[in-house]
C-alpha cells in the first residue's frame, strides 16, 4: 500500500514539474516531496547532499572533513586568483566585491546575453578580457582551483538564484528543468531518477543524494576521482554512467540544468568545497 501512494506522489511531482506551473510553483512542490520523502532532515541539512539523510556515513565524512583533502586546492586557488595576468589586472577586476564571497550569485540570467551564465564561464571571461588564455573545464586543475577558493570565500552565504520575469529566461529555467526530468542514454536513466525517486535507496553499493542542495558544495573532491571535480564535469561523469552522450563544457544545457538545480536549492547555504565518495 505505502509502495503504490509512492508512486502516485512521484506521477503527481513529474507530471507538475513537467506541466506549465510557474518556477516558484515548481519550488514549493519539489521541496514539499522531500519534506515528505525525509522527515526527520532539517532543510538547512541538504546542503550535506547524501550526509543529510545517510547517518551510517555521515561520521565517516565528518571526520574527513576536519582534515579535508581540498585545503591545498583552496590554498592554490587564492594564489592563484590574486596572482596578477601579463597587464596587471587580477581575477578581482573582474568581479563584483573583488570576487570575494559571491558564489552564491551564480548562475544568473543574463538579459543582455539572453543566456545563463555560471562562475566558471565567469572566470573564463575574465581572462579573455585580460588577454589570457582560457582554463579547461575539466580534469580539475586551476579551473577547479579558483572556483574552490572562490566557494570557499562564500560559505555561509545563501542561495537565492532569481528568474527574471524574461522569455529567455523562463525558456532557459524550462529546458533545465526538462533535462533533470528526461530519460537518456542506454540505460534509460534522468537526473530525478537517482535524486528525486530513488535517493535514498540503495543503488548498487551507493546511496543517490537528494535533488535539494547539489550546487551549494561544488567543486567537490570526490575520492573516488582523487581530485576536485566542477559541477559540470560531475552533468558529464553521470551522463557517461547512463550510457549518454556528455554536452561540451559549459554547453547550454549544462548551464540550464545548473539554473534549475542551484533555484531548487534557494535558501541553503554555500558550503564549497566540499567532499564526497
Amino acid at each position: 500500500m505505502k509502495s503504490n501512494i509512492q508512486k502516485i506522489m512521484l506521477i503527481v511531482l513529474f507530471f507538475n514539474l513537467t506541466a506549465y506551473a510557474s518556477p516558484e510553483e515548481d519550488l514549493e512542490i519539489f521541496r514539499d516531496h522531500f519534506k515528505k520523502r525525509f522527515p526527520n532532515t532539517e532543510f538547512s541539512d541538504y546542503k550535506n547532499g547524501v550526509y543529510s539523510i545517510d547517518s551510517s556515513s555521515r561520521e565517516q565524512w565528518e571526520s574527513i572533513e576536519d582534515f579535508p583533502p581540498y585545503e591545498l586546492n583552496i590554498e592554490q586557488g587564492e594564489e592563484l586568483f590574486n596572482t596578477p595576468f601579463k597587464n596587471g589586472n587580477s581575477y578581482a577586476s573582474c568581479f563584483e566585491n573583488g570576487g570575494i564571497g559571491i558564489r552564491s550569485n551564480y548562475p544568473y540570467f543574463d538579459e543582455e546575453k539572453e543566456q545563463v551564465v555560471t562562475l566558471e564561464q565567469d572566470i573564463n571571461e575574465c581572462r579573455k578580457k585580460n588577454g589570457e588564455k582560457p582554463l579547461s573545464y575539466y580534469k580539475g586543475g586551476p579551473m577547479a582551483d579558483i572556483s574552490a577558493y572562490m566557494a570557499y570565500t562564500s560559505r555561509g552565504n545563501i542561495i537565492n538564484v532569481e528568474i527574471p520575469n524574461n522569455d529567455k529566461a523562463i525558456d532557459a529555467y524550462e529546458m533545465g528543468r526538462k533535462l533533470y526530468f528526461t530519460k537518456v542514454g542506454q540505460l534509460n536513466f534522468s537526473c530525478a531518477d537517482c535524486h528525486v525517486y530513488q535517493t535514498g535507496s540503495k543503488l548498487r553499493a551507493d546511496i543517490p543524494s537528494p535533488g535539494i542542495g547539489h550546487p551549494t558544495h561544488f567543486p567537490a573532491y570526490r575520492s573516488s576521482a582523487g581530485r576536485l571535480v566542477t559541477l559540470h564535469e560531475r552533468f558529464a561523469g553521470c551522463l557517461n554512467r547512463v550510457r549518454a552522450k556528455p554536452f561540451k563544457a559549459q554547453n547550454a544545457e549544462y548551464r540550464n540544468l545548473e539554473y534549475f538545480m542551484t533555484f531548487m536549492s534557494n535558501g541553503l547555504e554555500i558550503n564549497g568545497p566540499g567532499s564526497r565518495k
